[in-house]
Parts: structure tokens; C-alpha cells; sequence
């Protein structure tokens, strides 16, 4: 007599991928860039004193100087007739021309004990980013009083 052995049909088994060491390694190398990431302080944390909703009844101590930033992201100083072109590349982030006559600004008015009155009037059309760099312009030599205004003399 022949046995007969049937042989029982294995279902194949695909080959499986344990991925929990690999989630482990993602967490871990999220955590290290989260940690060794640098925030750019002046980016991010600009300790200026904004206006009022309500307007001062008493007038500034001292003439505030006027910074035009045009649809073109051309900076000016000044207005009217006196108006003085200072950085006119937009494309170029750093405004040296800018930051020259805001120390000299800025000297003259602790000078004579007075704290230094910025006003800023932005094109509609102008650059965000532009406006960013006049107010790190103004942070880096530490001029914190500044109003935002639409009023420019033609």
C-alpha cells in the first residue's frame, strides 16, 4: 500500500518590512533639526513702539523724519522739494544709505535729549519685504518710535 502524503500548500508569505526603527530614526532627526534650528532674532522680534489707534494730542518733541518707500521699492528721505533718494534697488536687501542718515538722525535727536520720531509712508504697490528692511534698517540702530502715515506732501 502507497501512502500518500498530501502536502499541505504554505500560502507563500510575502516578505515584510518592519518599519518601526525607521519611524524612530524620522522622530529623532526631526527632533535634531527642531533643536539646531536658529531663528533670525531680527526677523522674527522688532521691539518698536507702534501708534495708537487714538491720536496724541500733544505734538512730538521733534521733527520726525519722514522715509518714502515707493511702488518701485526706491527709498527716500525727507519730502516734498527735499526729498533725498537713499537705496533704490529693491533687489538689494541691505539699505547702508538708509542706515547713514538714520544714525546721523538718530544722534542728533539724543543730542538734544529728544527721542527719535520716525514716519514711514509705503506705496500700496510696494514690497513687503522692502518695508521689512527699512524697519530692520531702523531696529539696527535702535530707533523704536515709529508711525506708519499716508499723509505725503506732493
Amino acid at each position: 500500500m502507497a501512502r500518500h502524503r498530501k502536502r499541505e500548500n504554505l500560502e507563500e508569505d510575502e516578505p515584510g518590512l518592519d518599519i518601526s526603527s525607521l519611524i524612530d530614526i524620522c522622530f529623532l532627526l526631526l527632533i535634531y533639526f527642531l533643536v539646531t534650528t536658529t531663528i533670525q532674532p531680527r526677523e522674527q522680534d522688532v521691539p518698536m513702539t507702534l501708534p495708537a489707534a487714538a491720536p496724541s494730542e500733544e505734538p512730538p518733541e521733534i521733527d520726525p523724519l519722514l522715509i518714502k518707500i515707493d511702488a518701485s521699492g526706491a527709498i527716500y528721505t525727507g519730502t516734498g522739494n527735499s526729498q533725498i533718494p537713499m537705496d533704490t534697488d529693491p533687489d538689494v536687501r541691505e539699505v547702508p544709505l538708509l542706515t547713514t542718515a538714520l544714525q546721523s538722525y538718530s544722534e542728533q535727536a539724543k543730542s538734544t535729549a529728544q527721542t527719535p520720531l520716525v514716519q514711514i509712508y509705503a506705496d500700496g504697490n510696494a514690497t513687503q519685504q522692502r518695508v521689512i528692511d527699512v524697519l530692520n534698517a531702523l531696529s539696527g540702530v535702535q530707533i523704536n518710535t515709529v508711525t506708519f502715515t499716508d499723509l505725503v506732501d506732493p
